[in-house]
């Protein structure tokens, strides 16, 4: 019984500190995500009456709309697996005794502390009709290219997600790969098991966990990569690089609140199911490992 009581009262204690947590994450997600769902059915804000799917289907039939989602899915599609090897063969580096080991990893790290605002500004100084890069093709003799404004902007763009990102997944793996008791390599040379086969069967199968976790930060960063296209081409860019959130922000612009919110109805939902498949199929695969 004394201890019923005690685990209630530690009970209270808890909510009684999570309480201003909870509090504000309610009012300032959970509220207006749930007045955002209810205005994607709806024919206006305030007093307006329920208008059904009329909304998303106005949405979906948007040829800008379908421009914006395939950009964001291509970006996402090839930036994510970029991202993951990239980071993950940096982390296997940096997990051996190399020279300047511990400068190289505060190297990598340094990208995340640096403001989005100063990253696009470099970048566009760098890629410029007028830019450095055009600067040295010129001293080759080689014609300018204006890449913000041609089929390239996607791979300018691709980098900067890159650059950004991949210090943090560097670090996330760099812990998943220490977590590997060393026993386990141990095991697998006594076997007969050579370095491909410890990095298959060892190093991939246990950080495979760690990895879903990567994909999930990855997937919500490739969304977050208006901000860097924004401050480089502002409301309307290169067709290639004119994601969801352009199309979105667009639609805050001219008050078109329900589609807004219907766009966004969409995408977080194309995400949760997505994250919801990948928390599956680990919890699947550690099942299995154990």
């Amino acid at each position: 019984m004394n201890r019923r009581g005690a685990l209630l009262r530690d009970g209270r204690a808890a909510l009684l500190f999570l309480a201003p947590s909870a509090l504000g994450f309610g009012l300032f997600y959970l509220v207006p995500f749930g007045m955002g769902v209810w205005y994607s059915f709806t024919d206006r804000t305030g007093s307006g009456s329920f208008a059904g799917l009329e909304n998303y289907r106005e949405v979906l039939a948007s040829a800008s709309f379908r421009q914006a989602a395939a950009n964001s899915l291509l970006f996402t599609g090839i930036g994510v697996p970029l991202l993951i090897a990239l980071s993950l063969l940096l982390a296997l580096l940096l997990n051996r005794s190399l020279y300047l080991r511990q400068t190289l990893r505060t190297v990598y790290a340094l990208p995340l502390v640096v403001p989005v605002a100063s990253v696009a500004l470099v970048w566009q100084i760098f890629f410029d009709w007028n830019g450095t890069l055009n600067a040295w093709r010129h001293a080759l003799h080689l014609g300018r290219i204006d890449w913000l404004q041609s089929d390239g902007s996607l791979w300018v763009l691709l980098l900067m997600y890159l650059w950004k990102n991949i210090g943090y997944d560097v670090i996330l793996f760099l812990a998943a790969l220490q977590a590997i008791p060393a026993s386990y390599y141990e095991t697998a040379r006594i076997e007969g098991a050579g370095k491909v086969r410890q990095l298959l069967h060892v190093t991939l199968v246990y950080v495979t966990p760690a990895m879903v976790f990567v994909v999930l930060i990855s997937v919500v960063n490739s969304f977050k990569v208006f901000r860097e296209a924004y401050l480089l081409e502002g409301d309307y860019p290169y067709g290639r690089i004119y994601m969801l959130q352009h199309y979105m922000n667009n639609l805050f612009l001219s008050l078109d609140v329900q589609k807004l919110s219907a766009a966004a109805v969409l995408m977080v939902g194309s995400i949760v199911l997505l994250a919801s498949f990948l928390l599956r199929a680990e919890r699947k695969f550690r099942d299995n490992l154990e």
